[in-house]
């Protein structure tokens, strides 16, 4: 059977970084808080003419400029934080990067766990067409209001990802653990530009996800947890991700060393939440810094609220090492440029999306932009003028 998977990864993120330690300071409280109870330190913040579009055209660009866009007849983008309730934010993205009419694009949506419903249709087309390519693209700012509890938990950033066979970093294996509950843990009202979240329900109902899909994925005649050398998860914050993997660790009898998640932590702890991005960032993350990666197991945990979640399982292919991106990733975050929490709160209040025919102001300096609406339809471009 031929292997197929994940030939590529890039990342992006928005123009600014908010620094948890500025808003520790501004709210009176210990920046430990921040750092050791939800286990963040900074997070991403879009700059005015940024959005999901612009990060997820960003990241697939890189994709498409290191392999071209032979064999790429679909474009999957997902998210939960959309900006037209009809036209998929990938049409935009497809205009903008120029690809081919004969291409379907679609917007996948269910929380934070859309990227990983994408992979799963991008692996069912190519075992179906194996010289096709499918590039999947997750994009997301996460907002909530100021002053609670989730205000530091807020994030923006892109993953895109391209789905192939023979792939260059991991074998996607057949066997996926799947889990559903109807649970009101995290959701976003259409009248809302900011979630609405129960906290404590949340951690509640993401590691019930976690073990529940364990569950599915042993009965799926998945590998035994002791075949598993690393996991990666969704990190709503990285602290939740932990507390998660502790419950299955006694679930299955297991010892847990929290050390082991790490390397996985290390952009999302910069970035923020993510929401469908989350995943795949983490993802990147222990590809670019983890050396002894060739030929192990990895298991990759997916949640969205409300909720789904699904367990993956893969095999990192022989010579990931070569197709690193740590240089670029460390170049797009520290580029980003600090906000006081004054600025940060006054971009927040602005971030809303209207109809009303606006311009932005230029800002960015990521190779799109959002130019504004006109006649009620947003307008994309590139940043570089001719």
């Amino acid at each position: 059977m031929t292997a197929i998977g994940i030939h590529d990864i890039a990342i992006a993120t928005g123009h600014h970084v908010l620094e948890l330690d500025d808003l520790a300071e501004r709210l009176g409280v210990d920046p430990a808080k921040y750092h050791v109870g939800i286990g963040q330190d900074a997070f991403s913040v879009p700059a005015p003419d940024e959005d999901i579009v612009t990060m997820g055209a960003a990241a697939a660009k890189e994709v498409i400029d290191r392999h071209g866009v032979d064999g790429i007849r679909t474009v999957l983008f997902a998210t939960e934080s959309g900006v037209d309730q009809s036209k998929a934010a990938g049409v935009f993205v497809h205009g903008l990067l120029g690809l081919p009419q004969s291409v379907r694009v679609v917007e996948l949506k269910q929380a934070c766990y859309g990227g990983t419903a994408a992979v799963q249709l991008a692996l069912g087309i190519i075992a179906r067409s194996p010289q096709e390519r499918v590039l999947v693209i997750a994009a997301d700012v996460a907002r909530y209001d100021v002053d609670t509890a989730a205000e530091p938990t807020q994030g923006a950033g892109a993953a895109a990802l391209l789905i192939s066979a023979d792939p260059d970093l991991i074998e996607i294996e057949p066997a996926a653990g799947v889990f559903t509950a109807d649970v009101d843990d995290f959701w976003r009202p259409n009248d809302r530009s900011t979630a609405l979240v129960d906290g404590r329900l949340s951690v509640t109902a993401y590691v019930d996800a976690f073990v529940g899909a364990w569950d599915d994925l042993v009965a799926q005649g998945g590998p035994g947890y002791e075949d598993i050398a690393r996991w990666v998860h969704h990190q709503p914050f990285t602290k939740m991700a932990i507390k998660a993997h502790r419950k299955l660790a006694q679930h299955v009898g297991q010892p847990f060393d929290e050390s082991e998640l790490a390397v996985g932590f290390t952009y999302n702890k910069q970035t923020g939440n993510t929401y469908t991005a989350s995943i795949w960032i983490a993802l990147a993350a222990l590809l670019d810094l983890d050396d002894e990666l060739d030929g192990q197991r990895l298991a990759m945990f997916s949640y969205g609220s409300g909720s789904v979640g699904e367990l993956l399982t893969g095999i990192v292919r022989a010579g990931y090492r070569t197709h690193r991106r740590e240089g670029r990733v460390r170049a797009v975050l520290d580029a980003r440029v600090p906000l006081t929490v004054d600025a940060y709160r006054e971009l927040h209040a602005a971030g809303a999306a209207t109809s009303e025919d606006t311009d932005r102001p230029r800002v960015t300096t990521a190779p799109y932009r959002f130019a504004g609406v006109r006649g009620g339809a947003r307008r994309y471009e590139p940043t570089a003028q001719d």
